[in-house]
């Protein structure tokens, strides 16, 4: 650890204030740097399309990673409204958009990433929106207390997170997704179907499968017409279509970026390619059992990774990464994902899935022969957490046993880990 005694940190988000918070906590002293460029605290991301976007003005959720004076008391220098133009990792300096020079023994890339655009869909616009920041929440939610209607481009998770706000908020909502089906590389069909009719029941009408051929922005809205020769017309438009990774800075420093994905590659310790930087959260490319390099856009693997890589920039050992967990709330429910989806999942079900149950509770568990490796739950996070040591360890299970609800899901777990155990 005496070799260590300054640290950079590039990026002022969720997996930066983990990060050094985890520093500190094992012991480091030395000279820690946080250069983020907006010009907020770290935050949470999560409630940006939910808590926040649906808040009164004065009543907007606190959702600060850390408490107010956290960076001060615990020594960390917190640079805001700030960016690092240059990372020179031979003379291990970053060059600020200040003038200022920051030298470290090793420096953490979390860097994150920004909303991808659309052609002509410019964020300058008054009538379009992106999600990203809070900035964005903000500005998006005034728009939608002023709006009747609203067109959002995406039907992945954020754009139905967004679509789920704006009903409750009594904004007409039309959703337009270039893919068949609702979430359809991450979920299998049954759900998609569930999610679908769950939208539709909201008030908000789906166009699947569709593409945009033509897009206009008058004074008083948008214009949006469909291949399918539908045309929408709107107060504004929200563009929810993913993230691209910041990787620019990391780019231009000569890491090794993955070229299929175009994150940063790290290796399990969060390392890059240079033997003094590190890397964690949405702008990593990592090696995942299974399912080759990936990026995982969640606020579980940006704590997981910038736990590890702390831990890793001080010689510390940490214990591994959580099992993958995800989870969004929409359209009155809670979703919860754990483990990935892969090709060839076979999924039971536990408990219903009528979409005009008001109150749903199920979960849908993938298996690959009969070893789960992906659930989907809806409003059932107790089940899914007693599941949780069954996925873990891999362990074969009954479906008919699995989706017999006379019996508890806590008692059903407890056996087979009690039958595994021996």
């Amino acid at each position: 650890m005496s070799a260590v005694s300054s640290i950079l940190v590039v990026g002022a988000g969720q997996a930066a204030a983990v990060a050094v918070a985890t520093l500190r906590d094992q012991g480091f002293d030395g000279r820690i740097t946080v250069v983020g460029d907006e010009a907020h605290a770290p935050y949470e991301r999560p409630p940006l399309s939910k808590a926040v976007l649906a808040a009164v003005e004065a009543d907007e959720p606190g959702i600060s990673v850390k408490e107010e004076d956290f960076f001060s008391a615990r020594g960390i220098d917190l640079r805001l409204g700030t960016e690092v133009v240059s990372l020179d990792p031979a003379s291990a300096q970053a060059t600020l958009s200040d003038g200022s020079t920051v030298a470290y023994d090793r420096c953490l890339l979390a860097t994150g990433g920004s909303a991808r655009r659309l052609p002509g869909l410019s964020p300058d616009a008054p009538q379009v929106h992106y999600l990203r920041t809070l900035d964005e929440a903000r500005r998006l939610r005034n728009a939608l207390r002023q709006a009747r209607s609203a067109v959002i481009i995406g039907a992945g998770f954020l754009g139905l997170e967004i679509a789920s706000t704006a009903r409750s908020m009594g904004v007409e909502v039309s959703v337009v997704e270039t893919a068949s089906r609702a979430l359809g590389r991450v979920v299998p069909e049954a759900f998609s179907n569930w999610l679908q009719a769950r939208v539709a029941a909201s008030g908000a009408t789906l166009y699947l499968g569709q593409s945009i051929t033509d897009l206009q922005l008058p004074a008083d809205g948008v214009r949006v017409s469909l291949s399918d020769g539908n045309v929408l017309q709107a107060d504004l438009v929200v563009v929810a279509v993913g993230l691209v990774p910041s990787t620019a800075l990391a780019q231009s420093a000569g890491l090794q970026l993955n070229a299929a994905n175009g994150g940063i590659e790290v290796d399990a310790l969060c390392r890059s390619s240079d033997a003094r930087i590190y890397a964690a959260g949405d702008c990593t490319s990592q090696h995942h059992e299974g399912h080759g390099a990936l990026r995982l856009e969640s606020w579980q693997n940006a704590n997981e990774q910038a736990r590890i890589a702390a831990c890793a920039m001080l010689g510390v050992d940490a214990p591994p990464a959580a099992f993958p967990w995800f989870w969004t709330d929409q359209f009155d429910c809670n979703i919860q994902m754990l483990g990935l989806p892969r090709a060839g999942l076979h999924y039971v079900l536990r408990g219903g899935i009528d979409p005009a149950d008001a109150s749903p509770k199920f979960i849908m568990l993938g298996l690959q022969g009969s070893v789960p490796r992906h659930a989907l739950a809806v409003n059932a996070g107790g089940d899914l957490r007693a599941l949780r040591p069954v996925l873990e360890r891999g362990l074969s299970i009954d479906a008919a046993g699995f989706s017999d609800t006379s019996t508890t899901m806590k008692a059903y777990a407890k056996a087979l880990l009690a039958s595994a155990a021996g």
